[in-house]
């Protein structure tokens, strides 16, 4: 069975089996209409058998009634995970992470992560540079073993390097930099030891043209590991850690007839000099991870 849907970008299963999918945007709401597809934009939840489909939550319909982080009005749901009753939600274009019954009910912005100002990294020598204000463009969300929300960051245009940063959102609603130093981060996972894997989709600026990503993997005391870095792995956009405690990688995602998934051998059983991967399989035009929490999405940037 195939359910044929516009900008699907995510997919999580609850405790019984019922997938909702996160229905990507990325534009002003107000003009899904002209586009003919008032669909975009939502939480969806999915009936495989029936090949049919439901709404449970309308992200961009919220972003242009409240705008919480009073910026662009603009919505792209992008992650989620299921946490309970409820929805965890990463909104790319609204800088948000919100959450929502998986009923429908009680939508609501938890944080908004911050834009953040520097010094153009383009041209910084050009006297007539001044410092301007990029979006956060947050990826992903992971509930990390104290309970709290984890939102890994890609940084908006002009992608500086070592500007990207993994918040931490606990009870009180409030982003605070858990680590930094990262480039264009585009998803994160815990493993079953409170160790946390990063994913850049590329080592340096868009701009330059070099597409090499990594893994780097943070320790429980914030060592950090770079688990892999380039030799194949290219523009990275989703990672997992498997059942079996691998770490599973959609490479190339966005090359049509090139993607692939790469299983990365854990480190603890292969030493960090020799750390290789093997190749799964090659997918045509996807961006899939295969895993037992059923992530599935693309990157749109």
């Amino acid at each position: 069975m195939v359910l044929i849907l516009l900008e699907p970008q995510d997919i999580k299963f609850d405790a019984t089996g019922k997938p909702y999918i996160a229905i990507g945007y990325g534009s002003n709401p107000t003009f899904r209409a002209a586009l003919g597809n008032t669909d975009l934009g939502k939480i969806i939840t999915a009936n495989f058998n029936t090949n049919s489909w439901t709404s449970v939550a309308d992200l961009a319909n919220y972003e242009l009634a409240n705008n919480p982080d009073k910026g662009d009005v603009i919505s792209n749901p992008f992650s989620l995970l299921i946490d309970g009753n409820n929805i965890i939600t990463v909104d790319t274009g609204a800088n948000e992470l919100l959450s929502v019954g998986t009923d429908g009910s009680n939508l609501n912005a938890i944080a908004t992560i911050p834009r953040q100002t520097l010094t153009n990294p383009i041209f910084p020598s050009d006297p007539s540079s001044l410092p301007f204000e990029i979006q956060a463009v947050p990826t992903n969300v992971a509930k990390g073993p104290d309970g709290a929300y984890y939102i890994s960051q890609l940084t908006g245009f002009p992608f500086p390097e070592g500007e990207a940063k993994i918040y931490r959102v606990g009870v009180d609603g409030q982003p605070t930099v858990y680590t930094d130093g990262f480039t264009q981060l585009t998803d994160l996972d815990f493993d079953n030891e409170g160790n946390l894997y990063a994913l850049q989709y590329a080592n340096q600026s868009l701009w330059k043209g070099n597409l090499d990503g990594s893994v780097i993997k943070i320790a429980r005391d914030g060592t950090r590991t770079t688990i892999l870095s380039g030799n194949g792995l290219e523009s990275p956009t989703a990672l997992t850690i498997g059942a079996d405690n691998a770490i599973y990688v959609t490479n190339r995602g966005d090359r049509p007839g090139l993607g692939q998934v790469i299983k990365i051998e854990n480190s603890k059983s292969v030493p960090e000099s020799t750390s290789t991967f093997s190749l799964l399989a090659f997918l045509g035009t996807v961006s899939l991870t295969l895993s037992r929490k059923g992530k599935a999405k693309g990157l749109k940037i």
